[in-house]
């Protein structure tokens, strides 16, 4: 009889159906997300096997994991040879190891190949077995920067293990979000690519912002979540990336390189000065800047009893697509395209028109009146056109399949 807690195996999605996945705790403090990692990897079709160490108890019990999980955890190795059954060279064994979270001690043993825990050992036996290892570190941030635990972090990816990066806030290294970990997951397993080692991309994304006076705006519904999708994709798949943010509410991982900016003079200037130091090959233009700025901002707050109109003068902020196509014409722009209430027809005739006016190799165009695309939401739909009128249609989906499936369109336009 299956337990009860698998029933929600499935229930937020197929990608991890029929995959076995080993969840390995440590006794870092993050250790009391772990029965929350379990259980989305099982909304995504897994079965999941707890393995912990003697220490990891004291942060969460067994009996709440087997709860989590509904499998029997593995706390002490025995004759039974647990560690071979799950990792080993056996028909049953699990499809990749999850250490989350990871301590540096941990992390320090696997690296040397000492095993004298559960989780040490089925890790070793997975590494020989040439089972996915993915590692997710959480501990202070000294010790994280300590340079044996980067060099050990340095030796494991070596050998072919992939790390989720930690965020570095408040003097931690804390474990990476549960959506990010789920994600690193399911394209490790889907024979994800590392298709952009070696290449340079730079993202923009967001709104711009342009004051009326020091306390009000100008700016639009933007909210960075698509251009940071494109940014975690870039980076999954091992390019070297830079994200230039304008306002938002959503946080990049912080293994991404952001630059901060507000005005669109800001992100004119932040992308040109990244173009001008590096030769990058890839530039997704996914931000949404503020088209018009006053041309005479107020220089002190406009007091409302004093107006009951304003009247105010505005004039076009500058092309940063255009500016940055004269400073790197060979880099490989995708520009996106923003409408309102258009057929399919029209959307791609606004596209393949900014081809020309913009001077970019691929135009990403989307309607933002329909249900779930555009700013805002976690959704969107994607019209791709190229210099020959060529369209790939991105079905509505999950900005970061969004994301990947862009990706892939700018990767075969690069080569050619």
């Amino acid at each position: 009889m299956s337990h009860p807690s698998k029933e929600i195996i499935g229930t937020g999605g197929q990608e991890l159906s029929s995959k076995k996945i080993a969840l390995l705790i440590t006794s870092s403090v993050a250790a009391y997300k772990s029965p929350d990692i379990a259980r989305e990897l099982m909304r995504h079709g897994a079965e999941v096997y707890a393995v912990v160490t003697p220490a990891t108890e004291k942060i969460v019990g067994i009996e709440l994991l087997e709860w989590a999980t509904g499998n029997k955890v593995v706390s002490e190795l025995t004759g039974k040879l647990e560690h071979i059954e799950l990792a080993g060279n056996t028909p049953d064994r699990v499809d990749l190891v999850l250490i989350a979270p990871a301590t540096a001690n941990t992390i320090g043993k696997i690296a040397c190949g000492i095993d004298d825990t559960p989780v040490t050992t089925v890790a070793t036996v997975a590494i020989g077995s040439k089972i996915p290892v993915i590692i997710a570190p959480a501990m202070h941030e000294p010790m994280y920067d300590h340079p044996i635990v980067q060099e050990n972090i340095e030796r494991l990816k070596g050998i072919g293990v992939w790390f989720v990066e930690p965020e570095l806030s408040e003097g931690k290294a804390k474990l990476a979000p549960i959506e990010t970990i789920l994600r690193t997951v399911i394209d490790r397993l889907s024979g994800h690519k590392l298709d952009l080692e070696g290449l340079k991309v730079l993202i923009t994304a967001g709104p711009t912002v342009e004051h009326i006076d020091p306390v009000r705006l100008i700016t639009n519904k933007s909210s960075g979540k698509m251009g940071i999708a494109i940014a975690e994709e870039v980076a999954s798949r091992g390019a070297e990336t830079t994200l230039v943010l304008g306002p938002s509410q959503t946080e990049p991982p912080s293994a991404i390189r952001t630059v901060r900016i507000e005005s669109t003079e800001e992100m004119l200037q932040a992308t040109v000065n990244e173009l001008k130091k590096a030769d990058y090959d890839m530039l997704f233009a996914a931000a949404a800047p503020s088209d018009y700025r006053l041309s005479s901002p107020f220089p002190s707050k406009v007091k409302t009893r004093q107006h009951n109109k304003l009247n105010v003068e505005l004039q076009s902020t500058p092309k940063i697509i255009a500016e940055a196509r004269r400073t790197s014409p060979k880099t490989l722009l995708i520009a996106f395209k923003t409408e309102h209430g258009v057929t399919d027809e029209e959307l791609v005739n606004q596209a393949f028109t900014a081809i020309g006016e913009k001077n970019a190799d691929l135009v990403a165009a989307n309607d933002v009146n329909r249900h779930g695309v555009g700013f805002q939401a976690d959704t969107n739909e994607l019209f791709v056109v190229d210099g020959a009128k060529k369209v790939v249609h991105i079905p509505l989906a999950d900005k970061r399949e969004v994301a990947r499936q862009l990706v892939d369109i700018a990767v075969k336009k690069l080569k050619r």
